[in-house]
């Protein structure tokens, strides 16, 4: 689900946040609040100091990390997307109560799609087995 609402559900980001973080995870340069406003498509304008106030959330909330170039902060994604995701997944385990279950239940109910990439996985993740690239 590349249209973010994973994010707005289950991280609890903002519909702005969310916007923001799409912008941070397609770009692997740190940038400016000014180059996040020019990149973020929005049907209407957006104050700077809004989206620098949006930046400084996601800081406080480990999403993005900045550092000081002359006068103005460089942001960058903490994780990509695809690591966020992980660290959800397995948040989800940790509080499940019994992560086993859990695990067997999504693989007994998977899509035929998931039960393909699961055993792509295991494939990939069994020990003295070298990765196939083409599985």
């Amino acid at each position: 689900m590349r249209d973010g609402k994973w994010c707005q559900a289950v991280i609890g980001l903002g519909e702005l946040e969310t916007a923001v973080m799409q912008v941070m995870w397609e770009t692997e340069s740190a940038l400016r609040v000014r180059d996040v406003m020019d990149l973020l498509t929005h049907t209407r304008p957006l104050a700077y100091t809004t989206v620098m106030t949006v930046l400084d959330n996601l800081h406080s909330k480990q999403m993005v990390t900045r550092e000081l170039d002359g006068r103005a902060y460089r942001y960058r994604a903490t994780r990509s997307r695809e690591e966020q995701a992980v660290e959800l997944l397995r948040e989800v385990l940790r509080s499940s109560g019994n992560a086993e279950q859990v695990m067997l239940h999504f693989a007994t109910s998977a899509s035929a799609e998931e039960s393909k990439i699961l055993r792509r996985a295991a494939r990939r993740t069994a020990p003295n087995k070298p990765i196939d690239p083409a599985s």
